[in-house]
């Protein structure tokens, strides 16, 4: 039985790859996608949204635009990685048909785990803007989730924004806050962790059958490589936000342990970095599920798989 779903994303080059995964394995019934402000703005990450699944074949999964800006910070994007339109380039020229819904995502995904009562999964890929403002609007929604899994933080190893910090928990803190201390029953995070170990090569691309899906991934992860290269010395792209999505499909995929975490919202020099107590030296009960090691090699096999079917 498929697992039922909302992704939550704010489309650049990795939130797209996860959003053709999601469509393209079969695995998961899709509600619908919320969209947000992050590696672009709100309006082009809808934009970007609506394409992809057009792409994908999926016009009738319901789009529904979200925060137009973190709870209390500017915004801050990343055309560095991502490029100015979010996706590298590819598909500049195509206008889509599909358009978002009337409603607003927070709100969307309330009325769909009140809904759907403990059978709804959030894959978060981006700031956790939309998920904090479904929370102040029903405090109530944590009892109403099955899962939470959101690709965001670092336990080992330095940040991808600031030497501390994972981009989607430091574009919004104090979102990302409100989620770890909400008490979702299960809550997990993908973090860089494992999301570095996930690199996509251009030899995996060459395997692509499709040629709309080959020629796009290849266009648009082209300025993604070369930024990776440039900052890490190795030719490829992490595949951040599908794994994420590839942990709601294949969880077996990964090795996980539970901690009490925390989100740095105050300081000068880490603010947005996950504060992970491994040796429980606060004495706080686990509140996230940390991903710790990744089976690489089977989780690319089936993102190139899924892609081809």
């Amino acid at each position: 039985m498929s697992k039922r779903v909302i992704l939550d994303v704010d489309t650049g080059i990795d939130d797209a790859l996860g959003i053709l995964l999601a469509v393209k394995s079969g695995k998961l019934k899709i509600e619908g996608v919320t969209t947000v402000c992050g590696n672009v703005s709100l309006e082009q990450a809808t934009l970007n949204t609506c394409k992809i699944l057009e792409l994908a074949g999926a016009e009738d999964i319901p789009v529904y635009a979200g925060a137009s800006a973190p709870l209390i910070r500017k915004s801050h994007y990343e055309h560095r990685v991502h490029g100015s339109d979010g996706l590298g380039g590819a598909l500049s020229d195509r206008v889509p048909v599909k358009q978002p819904e009337a409603g607003f995502g927070p709100s969307f995904i309330v009325e769909t785990a009140l809904r759907y009562s403990g059978d709804l999964t959030l894959i978060m890929t981006a700031p956790l803007t939309n998920l904090a403002i479904a929370l102040q609007q029903c405090p109530d929604l944590p009892r109403h989730i099955r899962e939470v899994i959101y690709m965001g933080g670092v336990v080992q190893g330095p940040g991808n924004v600031t030497p501390s910090a994972e981009y989607n928990i430091y574009a919004d803190p104090e979102a990302a806050r409100l989620v770890v201390d909400a008490g979702f029953e299960s809550l997990t995070q993908v973090g860089l962790d494992v999301t570095r170990k996930a690199l996509l090569t251009e030899g995996h691309i060459e395997l692509l059958t499709e040629p709309a899906i080959r020629n796009y991934v290849q266009e648009s992860t082209a300025i993604y490589i070369d930024r990776y290269e440039f900052v890490n010395g190795v030719r490829a792209c992490a595949l951040h936000d599908p794994l994420a999505v590839g942990v709601a499909i294949w969880p077996e995929l990964v090795e996980a342990k539970e901690y009490f975490v925390d989100v740095e919202t105050t300081s000068r020099l880490n603010d947005g970095r996950t504060v992970c107590d491994v040796q429980n030296r606060l004495g706080h009960p686990p509140n996230v599920r940390v991903c710790e090691q990744v089976d690489s090699e089977s989780f690319l096999d089936r993102f190139i798989s899924s892609l081809n079917s």
